[in-house]
């Protein structure tokens, strides 16, 4: 019987994160600490993808204040990049956890990959397919 509810269970999450949320992926795991994912960070600006110059960067901490969080490190093909400035560079811990914004209380997101970035080794996270490959396969199969 236990066993029953628990399949039950996770055929429901399964749908509610592939038809409700539109999710592909489920984030398991948790924070190792490395701070990595507050350093070299691009930033997609909706449909304007990746913030591609200072002073659009000036632009947009005037309006949302996420922005004024972050420090410009440098700059390459796809953008700018970033440091968070909450970030203790000898404790690698955050300063401000209790009141981080929610991009990072959600940290990973599958928006990760879409914009074609990846975890590190030394992140605790990963992010698990919901559905398989052959369960893909085989549902384009028929």
């Amino acid at each position: 019987m236990f066993a029953f509810l628990i399949k039950i269970y996770n055929n429901f999450k399964k749908f509610f994160c592939l038809k409700i949320l539109k999710k592909k992926y489920y984030r398991t795991g948790s924070c190792k600490g490395c701070g990595k994912c507050c350093e070299n960070i691009y930033v997609n600006h909706g449909k304007k993808g990746f913030i591609k110059s200072i002073e659009e960067f000036n632009r947009l901490k005037l309006f949302h204040s996420f922005y004024r969080n972050l420090d410009v490190m440098g700059s390459d093909e796809l953008g700018l990049t970033f440091k968070c400035r909450h970030l203790d560079p000898n404790t690698r811990k955050c300063t401000i956890h209790f009141f981080r914004p929610p991009i990072c209380r959600n940290y990973p997101m599958e928006e990760i990959f879409k914009m074609g970035g990846i975890l590190t080794e030394e992140c605790g996270y990963k992010l698990v397919p919901i559905e398989s490959f052959d369960e893909i396969l085989s549902k384009l199969s028929k």
